[in-house]
């Protein structure tokens, strides 16, 4: 019995070309079109998005949406079967540094326990000709200067990962791809990875970070991407989706609600009475400040109605079709 051809991607309109940032440049990735077949199965389908400068990017979806083969893509690691994927305006094999220009964490962090944190550095180090003098610096780096001669495999799972970090670190890269880097972490070890990383991103560094802590994504990230059963459902700030998912909303309470809900419904905002306060649609929050204002009405709380990301997250992978 033979296998069925994959099914034919849905009709969309072809992906728009690469934006540029500052100064014309290339944002730091780019992927246009990505697909990747296996036995017939389609895994990424026509998978297209930018990673601009300087931005941390969360990469969502559940196990098997197709993360992981579009990181390896995107990094040389697996050739797609259509598209294709720039790192700083080049594909990852026509990279004149890559070394340097490109940090990753994708396939897991696996070390000869028996080794010791600094030796094996040292050998990935000196494969791509990077100076034994940085293993050092990058076990500071993460903070695992204290246990460079300490065995792998009498690390806790939090150094693994650190040290998976450091060595994605060595060439000192203007670029990171990370597979969950905070897989099994405590909450003290979740911490320090989003600190680090943000801390790398406000250096000018840019970050894809795939990661199913869809909370602690919203902690960490500039903008997110939601892909399932390898297409890409979304793709905003993080702001942008909450928002939107709370229903633009605000919330109010003054001295005098229900003077300040007429005064509401005369400027043509739509407002709820709740047990406290007023839920206002169809007028921003700098616009309910200015009708409290010119009614002389003080208010006691004014903010937006925004969405955890994690109930954003499970509406847009729900099953069903892909809208």
């Amino acid at each position: 019995m033979t296998t069925p051809p994959p099914p034919p991607p849905s009709p969309a309109a072809p992906p728009p070309p690469a934006t540029t940032g500052l100064a014309g440049q290339p944002p730091a990735i780019s992927v246009r079109g990505l697909t990747k077949n296996y036995s017939g199965q389609r895994v990424v389908d026509q998978v297209s998005f930018d990673v601009p400068r300087g931005r941390v990017v969360g990469f969502l979806g559940p196990n098997g949406a197709g993360k992981s083969t579009t990181m390896r893509m995107i990094i040389g690691l697996t050739a797609p079967t259509a598209g294709e994927a720039q790192i700083l305006g080049r594909p990852f094999a026509r990279l004149d540094d890559p070394v340097h220009t490109v940090g990753s964490i994708v396939d897991g962090v696996e070390y000869h326990p028996g080794r010791r944190a600094i030796e094996e550095l040292r050998v990935n180090a000196t494969a791509v000709g990077i100076p034994r003098s940085r293993c050092d610096e990058v076990l500071e780096l993460v903070g695992l200067e204290h246990a460079a001669n300490k065995r792998v495999g009498a690390y806790s799972l939090g150094m693994r990962q650190r040290l998976g970090i450091a060595q994605a670190m060595l060439g000192d890269p203007q670029v990171l791809l990370l597979d969950e880097p905070a897989n099994g972490l405590d909450p003290q070890g979740i911490l320090w990875v989003r600190q680090f990383l943000r801390g790398l991103a406000d250096e000018g560094r840019s970050i894809l970070v795939s990661s199913h802590l869809i909370n602690e994504v919203a902690r960490l990230a500039d903008d997110v991407i939601v892909i399932r059963q390898g297409r890409i459902v979304t793709e905003a700030s993080v702001s942008e989706l909450t928002a939107v998912a709370g229903g633009a909303a605000v919330t109010v309470t003054s001295r005098d609600d229900v003077r300040l809900q007429q005064a509401l419904v005369e400027r043509g905002a739509e407002v709820v009475p709740g047990t406290t306060g007023l839920t206002v649609r169809n007028l921003d929050a700098d616009g309910i400040g200015e009708v409290a204002l010119a009614a002389g009405i003080a208010l006691r709380e004014l903010r937006p109605i925004t969405a955890e990301l994690e109930d954003v997250f499970m509406e847009l992978t729900a099953e069903g079709e892909i809208r």
